[in-house]
């Protein structure tokens, strides 16, 4: 009778624990990246009235099976199911981010790695990416060899508004083209007439902005006087001025007195393709008059079709671009040399109207160069690689989030803060992680992994728990019943 009791109470104690752990999973019910719980039991070792016995032939006595009482119940284990996916919450914050797989964020607290499912992060005071308890999560570094890629090593924080990573460096333009339709019947095109102007913004290495004027000519043969060639067209510098509209070919020379004259800067030898480009200057008024060129860039267009041949006066020239070249060479000064590309022009008839006009970077859109650059944002891509965007139109890997995996993700150990720490049942952390990618998950930016708890479930437990625990309460008072009715036999 005794037994009953302990029995009873046993199922008082599993049931209310059973109970705390429902209780938790619905208090958590909105907790980002929430794992639920589940209290299982098991019945407690029996005490054996009598043991099993066999059938015996000699004495014809039949085999009976052993008799046992079992002394309650206990709680077997609470297991979590870290696996299990939440509901998914948009908030469009880019540092919101939802795994898709089995993966966890890592994230440093105290000098410990811990992982979580909770992908609310934020970056702090020092540009660490953390998340919102104060832990930093772990990445991976940009290669130093190679800012395209990430190296696949021992996580650390990822420092994404460090002072580096602020600024985008400048970048010296190499490459320009000058694209449009230049119109025979142009006069402006004519030997003697004013000529067509086009003009190129490009940067030197310390990302300021120029703009280098050209001047397209028809092309004279060697007759006194000339005659133009209707299918070649010189190509002549006329200057370059700075992003204030002065011209960087000449120097502002202020006396003593006050007295203002120009002179010529002392930029060095200025070279468009294999002619230097040779002026005079206006000490008056620092006005630039470009000298005859004996030989100057010639553009050959196919009389027949129009269409651009080459450099050089030959009909099979064969070079399509030539070069500016500001200072003696580009290794010793601020600019960097720069290939101008011919081959988008063409020479169709028309209105009497050239529309040649330049652009900056090459055809294919490389060599463009830029100005320095600001950082104006960060994104997340879908592998974990973070983004820096630049008001200079630059874009930047800064690090990627790596993550952890565990063959038994069910035995990490809960520590609060929605981190678990690893067990020795659930498998070590290797300290290095792995892409997202790789398992064939991935980062869900913008996105928020709700809790996987379910509210029927949890209500449906809740009621069998209830009864479960109603059902003991009942075993020990009609228990103590029966020890009353055998204490009163003594009345």
């Amino acid at each position: 009778m005794m037994r009953s009791l302990y029995s009873g109470i046993s199922g008082l104690s599993v049931n209310q624990t059973k109970m705390d752990v429902i209780g938790n999973n619905i208090a958590n019910v909105n907790t980002v990246g929430f794992k639920a719980s589940r209290a299982a039991f098991a019945d407690v070792f029996y005490q054996n009235i009598q043991s099993a016995s066999g059938p015996n032939e000699s004495t014809g006595a039949a085999g009976q099976n052993a008799m046992q009482i079992g002394l309650g119940s206990k709680l077997a284990s609470i297991v979590s199911s870290p696996t299990k996916t939440g509901g998914s919450q948009r908030t469009d914050n880019p540092f919101d981010l939802m795994i898709s797989g089995d993966s966890f964020f890592i994230v440093n607290q105290g000098g410990t790695n811990y992982f979580s499912k909770a992908g609310d992060f934020k970056i702090d005071a020092d540009g660490t990416l953390c998340t919102s308890s104060g832990g930093t999560v772990m990445g991976w570094q940009v290669d130093p060899k190679d800012p395209t890629r990430t190296v696949a090593d021992m996580v650390s924080p990822l420092k994404l508004m460090s002072a580096q990573n602020l600024y985008s460096d400048p970048e010296a333009t190499t490459k320009a083209y000058l694209a449009g339709n230049i119109d025979q019947k142009d006069t402006q095109l004519a030997l003697n007439g004013s000529g067509k102007m086009a003009t190129i913004s490009f940067y030197d290495k310390l990302g300021q902005s120029y703009t280098a004027t050209f001047k397209i000519l028809h092309a004279g043969d060697s007759s006194t006087p000339p005659v133009a060639i209707d299918n070649q067209y010189s190509v002549q510098l006329v200057d370059v001025v700075d992003s204030q509209k002065n011209s960087i070919l000449t120097t502002k020379v202020v006396d003593a007195t006050g007295n203002v004259t120009y002179k010529a800067s002392g930029i060095g030898s200025v070279k468009l393709g294999a002619e230097t480009f040779d002026y005079d200057v206006n000490t008056t008024t620092g006005a630039i008059t470009p000298k005859t060129t004996a030989k100057p860039n010639l553009l050959t267009f196919n009389a027949a079709t129009g269409k651009f041949v080459g450099i050089g006066s030959t009909a099979t020239a064969t070079d399509k671009s030539i070069s500016l070249q500001l200072g003696a060479t580009a290794a010793t000064n601020h600019f960097s040399d720069i290939s101008i590309d011919f081959s988008s022009l063409t020479q169709f008839g028309g209105s009497g109207s050239t529309t040649a006009a330049g652009y900056i970077g090459g055809v294919d859109g490389t060599g463009k160069g830029r100005k320095a650059g600001s950082m104006e944002g960060l994104s997340v891509d879908t592998s974990g690689k973070i983004y820096g965007s630049y008001d200079n139109g630059d874009s930047r890997l800064l690090g990627q989030i790596a993550v952890a995996s565990f063959s038994n993700p069910a035995g990490l150990e809960a520590k609060g803060g929605n981190l678990y720490a690893e067990t020795q049942n659930s498998g070590k952390f290797d300290g290095i992680g792995h892409d997202v990618t790789s398992d064939g998950g991935k980062f869900m930016p913008g996105v928020l992994e709700m809790s996987n708890v379910d509210l029927a479930s949890e209500f449906t437990e809740m009621i069998t728990t209830q009864r479960g625990f109603q059902a003991s309460s009942r075993i020990i008072t009609t228990s103590d019943t029966l020890l009353e009715e055998l204490i009163n036999l003594k009345r």
